[in-house]
């Protein structure tokens, strides 16, 4: 008696269990150390003369760094989606972060800003960084839940506004126009992808637009700073004196550079905040344009592959998360290099991995780390049309821009 054959039951997608991308992960190790090195040799001269410790600002450097990797390693073999069980209260605690560092007492000013927050003997942290992670998070895991109706306006766009304005807000209290401009640009990135509609996407980057131009027109110190922009010239020992310093780091290094250590900005003495805000400057002097070029590149690497990764995600949450992520890293490194090379006005923002900051490290670390888990449960030869909806619990079907599905579930076998 011949025993009857087995029904063929539907599998649907099986989690994959492979390596993560371990080109993401090189090229963001080889960024955090050019950092290291590049903060020593920024930093050093100027560190020595104030503190007589050439060691100040690039030995705390490296112990941020080596706990980032330590997160990094962390979020990696974590399975990202537990992220949606937190992104709620990750959420709440970054409001209430950027509420804080407003409290006078508490908030420390920097330059005019109240961007730190520190409690007692803890280390200053920078609540502006870890609501960039929070906010990916959670829009995410809202618009993987919202499916198609995030075309709506009702259903879609104004629930977005509600979620995604207080955080920009906030931080444009602070003010940190250049944070605000990295979390508003990312988040439009992750509603696009979503399938935004597009007429509202259009609205919104208008109205945003015009809400940057009335903040500079009404701000006097960014008012200047967009005068030495369009002109550095003009006041070549004030509000131009970065810009120009900048520009000349990056004419003395030529193609091949001085050589590490041989920066006439003097390890940070001539370039103001040459250790941060401007440290692409002294890459480019110390190391040329084949330097500065690798730099790039190596981003250029990681937004390759992060969109790779997201578009052969297992399901929406994690294609939007890795999308969301890599377009957050991509953005922050595309305006801080801008403004070195002149191509935006000064904004204050760090270069991802590179610049000494240790909120901005130990986030970014563990972002990467988050995008590493999403590409450890990849898809073959995945696309946005294989990413399933979430399923349950009155999920939709996620909309993405173009998109015709078709199923992932393995062929039975026999059919072509």
């Amino acid at each position: 008696m011949t025993t009857p054959a087995r029904r063929r039951r539907p599998t649907g997608l099986r989690r994959e269990q492979h390596q993560a991308d371990y080109t993401i992960l090189v090229a963001v190790v080889a960024l955090a150390a050019i950092g290291i090195l590049m903060v020593y040799s920024s930093s050093a001269m100027k560190a020595y003369v104030t503190y007589d410790d050439p060691f100040k600002v690039v030995g705390p450097q490296l112990v941020w760094a080596l706990l980032g990797l330590v997160a990094m390693v962390v979020m990696m073999r974590l399975d990202y989606r537990y992220l949606r069980l937190v992104s709620v209260p990750l959420y709440v605690i970054a409001l209430v972060l950027l509420v804080l560092v407003l409290v006078p007492g508490l908030g420390i000013r920097v330059g005019g800003s109240a961007r730190w927050l520190q409690f007692g003997p803890l280390p200053a942290v920078h609540p502006a960084e870890f609501a960039k992670l929070a906010l990916v998070v959670y829009l995410a895991h809202w618009f993987a839940r919202r499916g198609s109706g995030l075309r709506s306006l009702r259903r879609g766009t104004l629930p977005f506004l509600v979620i995604f304005g207080p955080v920009l807000l906030l931080v444009l209290r602070e003010p940190d126009l250049g944070t605000s401009a990295v979390i508003g640009l990312t988040a439009l990135a992750i509603f696009f992808v979503a399938g935004a509609n597009l007429g509202h996407l259009t609205a919104m980057a208008t109205a945003g637009a015009a809400l940057v131009f009335v903040i500079v027109s009404r701000t006097p110190y960014q008012l200047e700073r967009v005068r030495a922009f369009l002109d550095p010239w003009s006041d070549p020992q004030g509000s131009g004196f970065h810009t120009i310093q900048g520009l000349l780091a990056l004419g003395l290094g030529g193609v091949f550079g001085a050589g590490l250590g041989e920066s006439r900005s003097a390890g940070g003495l001539f370039l103001p905040n040459a250790s941060n805000d401007f440290i692409f400057a002294i890459i480019g002097e110390e190391f040329g344009l084949i330097g500065a070029g690798l730099v790039i590149v190596l981003f250029f690497v990681i937004a390759y592959h992060g969109v790779r990764t997201a578009l052969a995600a297992p399901d929406t949450f994690g294609a939007l998360l890795a999308a969301g992520i890599t377009a957050w890293i991509c953005i922050q490194a595309f305006i801080n290099i801008g403004v070195v090379v002149s191509l935006l006005p000064i904004t204050g923002i760090t270069l991802p991995f590179i610049s000494a900051g240790g909120s901005s490290l130990i986030i970014s670390f563990a972002a990467v780390g988050i995008l590493l888990s999403v590409s450890r449960e990849t898809v073959e030869r995945g696309t946005w049309n294989d990413a399933p909806a979430d399923r349950g619990r009155g999920h939709g079907r996620a909309y993405l821009p173009g998109s015709r599905r078709r199923s992932i579930a393995p062929r039975a076998a026999g059919r072509a």
